[in-house]
């Protein structure tokens, strides 16, 4: 749900903000990226090494101006190799403490604390000088002080400060309120992230387009604006002779800002804080990833039923609607795991409440009882704004310890759904408290299975101080989204009104509108000038917190707005969407982002949030979001409803797909422990597999779940085929294992994609894990294992390699040797026509306590010229006569356009009724044409 409207509580914000800033700044008018530039920049007047082991500078400003404010005349830089493929670059005020990001929200080494005096340094600068680690080289010049990371392999430089002449930006400038700061960059470099925002070009930073950072509700189908996470970082690809190289730049403050990205050159333009520079040496994406992730925080292990299908709407009036919608599913043969409502619950729309009428607790719990007893799940939202309501108990509490925001010393007042409300102050421990203590309240009255925080950078249906009119009721008659509250502009500070205008909501609107007031005050006097788009990752880590303590179990939070590090605590969908094939293409962009975000369980809403979707598009999406690592539909309250039942066509699509993935549960959920584990992002771009193949750099049409599970979907209108990138290689459709794409040095092959198909193919040398699916993911996750082994057709030598993890879906971690999980490797070779896979387990008890077997191995690829298999043996064994095994050979077909002449004839194998613990190791062998 989302703010603005009356047609969804996102869109309704949307449609009135674009409106209503016409009013407030006139037409459109986006900063001049090669506005003048400020300053002659600072000089390096001190260096030292660290007893650390990093360098400890002072730079001094070389020409004062007030353009923006004075500059601030001495600053502190500490650059420090943290690890080996990690270089921090920080620099503050060397005199006066400055706004960071809490380090109980993102912990990280501290820098050396600011000195009272600076006295002489034990060596003099030199013009230029280095400090070499042992992949990343920082050097510097001294006068006008510059800075560049350059990578020790290959000697590439990979940011670089300095300013000439000719270059649209200027040196270093270092103000209260204006930061700036600029890399040059190749032309041939490939940039992703920086994010949140709709990108209209696909993954790929498109240069002169706008990058603002900035947390704001506004519908995400709005293009190139700033919506509702602040991510300020990117990842760099280059290639470079056929050796691909990939690094990322963090920029690690939550001050809004502007990026210009010119694509030989990109430029910060900060309205505070600091420059806390993280650089990751990669080199591949995935290394990047790694290293990004151990610094803001590994990805939540999220419980095994959240990869299930989820069901949602604004506007499920009451409990019978949920119970018909649950239902219809089961007689629609569509698989569904959680049920989900919005505000329709609530009593009055008030957090952690029940209507007595629409949702009565007796009802409601009988229908948590059954559905809990079949495996299925229950989520709620909750918003953060506190109806201010002297009756209502959450309220009481909350002003009795002292918990909200503040405005010359009284709880700042606000308007969300449920009229006026105060928000919490999350960067307060008595408030991180009394959430949680709330939390278990409302548990202890519905059992939910987890947690939805929506309206979080924090939404607000007004702007400016605000207060409760005592003439007039409010809300009133009006449309529930209107401001109804009596309120005055802040524009006599310099945190409402700065002085530098970032390019918010693409119309440089003023910073506080239509959120809090950006000079109201948190916790210990930090202002909501600096802390604005930590909200939203504020309120996950308070409600993530709250959960795990409530049952000792693994939580489950879905959140709107993110910052760096949200991850580590929350899933997130992308917001209000609409029902358009432009804005199916967007989901898939947008998804990729967030996996190199560090925000790997991701969707958007299937079908569209708003306006209606037809029955075509609704068909093609589900095709796409199947395949989600977070899939849940979900639509607006005046938008008819779009339950895959709804249409017969629509249903059988989802049968489909959800049918797939439910076979594909086990690879998401071991996915989800390799995301936990390295960070690596569960749905990818192709480039993450293939970095070497420049011909995926900006594919933002097909995606990778892993490494080698490749989605080639259907995101036009009338199409009945779909044209789709095969990196070199040998590729296997799911859909008929027979069916073979070789492409030698990558090839564009055209699908065949009727309406009820989506085309999946899986790359060679895999061993893909699945079972056999279901209408659930408990029942699903208990059925026999079939392990596919893909092998380079053709090859007569190949390996392939996959991996399984098991647990009891509740332990908060996910981790080995507790007695409650198994990791299981599995290997395959062939050689001159042997055959062999096997499998090396990690902690078997769990597995084998489950009762999980391995029914059916098979095996493509395989050279089918001198006949079937034969002489099996298991565990060194023949298994030749042992009942219910049996073996079959068919030969495979090969893609026209992939074809070529003499190809030889490639078989798949495979031998069913088989009944291998999963928990215990094997080793299979056998001949092929003997």
């Amino acid at each position: 749900m989302v703010s603005l409207n009356p047609l969804s509580p996102s869109i309704c914000i949307s449609l009135l903000i674009s409106i209503l800033l016409l009013c407030v700044t006139g037409a459109s008018s986006s900063p001049a990226p090669n506005a003048t530039k400020i300053g002659k920049g600072y000089r390096l007047i001190s260096i030292e090494e660290t007893s650390g082991g990093g360098l400890l500078g002072y730079l001094q400003v070389k020409q004062k101006n007030n353009i923006y404010g004075p500059d601030i005349p001495l600053w502190q830089l500490y650059v420090k190799h943290e690890t080996e493929n990690r270089l921090r670059v920080h620099i503050t005020d060397a005199k006066k403490q400055r706004w960071e990001l809490p380090h109980d929200l993102l912990p990280r080494e501290k820098p050396p604390a600011l000195k009272q005096t600076i006295g002489r340094s034990r060596e003099s600068p030199t013009s230029v000088s280095e400090y070499t680690g042992s992949e990343l080289v920082f050097t510097y010049k001294a006068d006008p002080f510059s800075f560049a990371v350059k990578r020790k392999s290959n000697g590439q430089t990979l940011f670089n400060t300095s300013s000439s002449e000719s270059d649209p930006f200027g040196e270093l400038v270092f103000k209260d309120q204006y930061l700036e700061i600029s890399t040059k960059l190749p032309k041939d470099a490939s940039l992703y992230g920086l994010g949140e925002r709709t990108q209209p070009h696909g993954i790929k930073l498109y240069p002169n387009d706008p990058y603002t950072l900035y947390t704001t509700d506004i519908a995400a189908y709005n293009l190139n604006i700033d919506l509702y996470g602040s991510h300020p970082v990117y990842l760099d690809l280059r290639n470079v002779g056929s050796e691909p190289s990939a690094h990322a730049v963090l920029l690690l403050n939550s001050n809004g800002m502007d990026v210009f990205y010119r694509g030989t050159s990109l430029t910060y333009k900060v309205i505070g804080g600091v420059f806390d520079f993280y650089f990751f040496g990669g080199p591949t994406p995935l290394d990047v990833v790694n290293q990004y992730t151990s610094l803001i925080g590994r990805p939540a292990p999220m419980p095994y039923w959240t990869f299930g299908f989820h069901q949602c709407r604004w506007g499920y009036h009451n409990l019978s609607v949920v119970e018909d919608v649950v239902e219809n599913y089961k007689k629609a043969q569509i698989p569904l795991d959680v049920i989900w409502t919005d505000d329709d619950h609530m009593d009055a729309r008030k957090d952690f409440t029940l209507s007595p009428v629409n949702f009565p607790r007796p009802k409601l719990l009988d229908f948590l009882d059954r559905i809990h007893k079949l495996g299925m799940k229950y989520i709620v939202i909750v918003d953060p704004g506190i109806g201010v309501n002297s009756t209502y108990g959450v309220y009481q509490r909350g002003i009795a310890n002292d918990v909200f925001i503040k405005y010359d010393g009284e709880p700042y007042v606000a308007q969300v759904w449920p009229g006026a409300v105060h928000f919490p102050d999350f960067l307060n421990p008595k408030t991180v408290s009394w959430w949680g203590d709330e939390i278990r309240r409302f548990h202890e009255l519905v059992p939910v299975d987890g947690l939805w925080i929506d309206m979080n950078e924090a939404s607000n249906f007004c702007t400016g101080r605000c207060t409760i009119p005592k003439d007039r009721k409010c809300p009133g008659t009006g449309p529930d989204y209107m401001c109804c509250l009596d309120c005055k502009n802040l524009t006599m500070t310099r945190w409402d009104d700065p002085p530098y205008k970032i390019n918010v909501l693409g119309q440089e609107a003023p910073i506080g509108y239509k959120t809090i007031a950006t000079s109201a005050v948190h916790y210990n006097g930090v202002l909501e000038y600096d802390a604005h788009s930590i909200y939203g990752f504020s309120e996950a880590v308070a409600t993530h917190k709250a959960l795990q303590r409530l049952q000792g179990k693994r939580p489950f939070v879905l959140s709107r707005s993110t910052f760096v590090g949200s991850g580590k605590y929350a899933a997130h969908w992308t917001g209000d969407n609409k029902g358009t094939w432009e804005d199916l293409r967007y989901s898939v962009t947008t998804m990729l982002n967030f996996g190199i975000f560090g925000v790997p369980m991701v969707g958007s809403d299937i079908c569209g949030f708003y306006p209606a979707p037809t029955e075509e598009l609704c068909n093609r999406w589900i095709e796409v979001g199947a395949f989600y690592p977070f899939s849940r539909d979900h639509a607006n309250r005046r938008s008819p409803r779009q339950e895959f039942y709804q249409w017969d066509s629509v249903a059988k699509s989802a049968r489909n797909a959800l049918g797939i993935r439910y076979k594909i549960l086990p690879y998401l959920y071991t996915l989800n422990y390799e995301a936990h584990k390295t960070g690596a992002p569960i749905a990818r771009p192709l480039f993450f597999s293939f970095p070497s193949y420049s011909e995926c750099y900006g594919l933002s049409t097909q995606f990778l779940l892993g490494s080698s599970l490749m989605i080639s979907p259907v995101l036009e209108q009338g199409k009945t085929q779909v044209k789709a990138l095969f990196p070199p290689g040998t590729w296997y459709s799911f859909l008929d294992l027979t069916q073979t794409i070789v492409s030698k040095d990558g090839v564009d092959v055209t699908l065949d994609a009727p309406l009820h198909v989506v085309n999946v193919h899986l790359y060679q040398n895999t061993i893909l894990p699945i079972q056999q699916g279901g209408l659930l993911s408990k029942e699903a996750r208990m059925t026999p294992f079939t392990l596919i082994i893909t092998f380079p057709s053709e090859a007569s030598e190949g390996q392939a390699k996959g991996n399984l993890y098991v647990d009891d879906d509740e332990q908060p971690e996910m981790l080995l040797g507790n007695g409650y999980s198994t990791y299981v490797d599995f290997y395959a070779t062939v050689k001159q026509g042997s055959v062999k896979v096997w499998s090396q387990v990690q902690e078997g008890k769990f597995a084998l306590d489950q009762g999980l077997v391995i029914e059916k191995l098979t095996v493509l690829g395989l050279d089918g010229n001198g006949g079937a298999p034969s002489a099996i043996e298991f565990d060194g064994k023949p298994i030749a006569g042992v009942s219910k095994v049996e073996v079959t050979a068919q030969e495979q077909t090969f893609h026209m356009e992939s074809q070529e002449d003499g190809q030889k004839k490639t078989m798949m194998v495979e031998v069913k009724g088989l009944k291998i613990p999963v928990g215990e190791n094997f080793v299979m062998n056998w001949k092929m044409g003997i």
